[in-house]
């Protein structure tokens, strides 16, 4: 039975790999061509105009944000239309029935998600290095925070595919949720530059805590405890993973 699921989770996986990768023009080349645009407008011209920030350039400030940007978009996008599209199609309905638990299909769905958000996230670093000098001071807290946060946005855009009746059900949440709780994700500036009421407004945004850890680990630097950040990652991964498998155990939302 066991060797049952890991072939149905293989091959959800392999299906949703093989999705991104065939029409990579567009998945994986637009991502790194709006970064190479970040880091010429924000970091080279407005750059050298701020100065240093948080002890470094402002180039190597924002790098480890824009990588992380890019990471939360592409797994987000990558299941929310992959599993809308099997909505759609009516292919969904047959692996439901399928003898495999729901937790292999929630699995294999964000495991491409994750696959996508890597592969955008490694492009996007070697664009940085065109621009800046990126040296990592903990590996481990890097690769822990890129895997959550790909995970957790990839259990995002299940959900918001799960309740989308149409296409364009599945960009109102990126438009209207997930940019502006990037771009005030302290991406581009400093919690401690905010009056104190603000960073106390900052701290209810989950996309702050997974940029404070990746830059730390990059930078040594951290607006907000390390740990706390950690555990608020780890909980939202939790808490949208069981939401996840709730509405497709109870069949909610799974018709088109």
């Amino acid at each position: 039975m066991k060797a049952l699921y890991a072939t149905a989770f293989k091959s959800i996986l392999t299906k949703e790999i093989n999705r991104f990768t065939r029409i990579w023009v567009q998945t994986l080349v637009p991502p790194a061509i709006s970064m190479t645009l970040y880091f010429l407008i924000f970091g080279n011209l407005v750059g050298k105009r701020i100065g240093e920030m948080g002890g470094v350039s402002y180039m190597e400030f924002i790098a480890p944000g824009l990588i992380m940007m890019s990471v939360i978009t592409a797994s987000y996008s990558n299941v929310a239309s992959s599993f809308f599209s099997a909505k759609f199609q009516r292919n969904l309905e047959e692996l439901i029935v399928a003898p495999v638990p729901h937790y292999v299909i929630i699995a294999g769905y964000v495991g491409g998600g994750v696959a996508r958000g890597l592969c955008v996230g490694t492009i996007v670093t070697l664009v940085a290095l065109c621009f800046v000098d990126i040296s990592i001071q903990h590996v481990g807290l890097v690769a822990i925070t890129v895997l959550l946060t790909a995970v957790l946005f990839a259990l995002g855009g299940l959900i918001n595919a799960i309740f989308a009746k149409s296409y364009d059900d599945i960009s109102i949440v990126p438009t209207f949720v997930l940019t502006p709780l990037t771009y005030l994700g302290g991406v581009f500036y400093s919690l401690s530059l905010l009056p104190d009421f603000w960073q106390g407004v900052s701290q209810l945004n989950p996309v702050v805590y997974m940029i404070n850890v990746f830059r730390y680990g990059f930078l040594g630097y951290a607006d907000m405890s390390i740990p706390l950040s950690i555990a608020v990652m780890v909980g939202f991964c939790v808490s949208l993973w069981a939401v996840a498998y709730y509405l497709i155990s109870r069949g909610i939302g799974l018709r088109s």
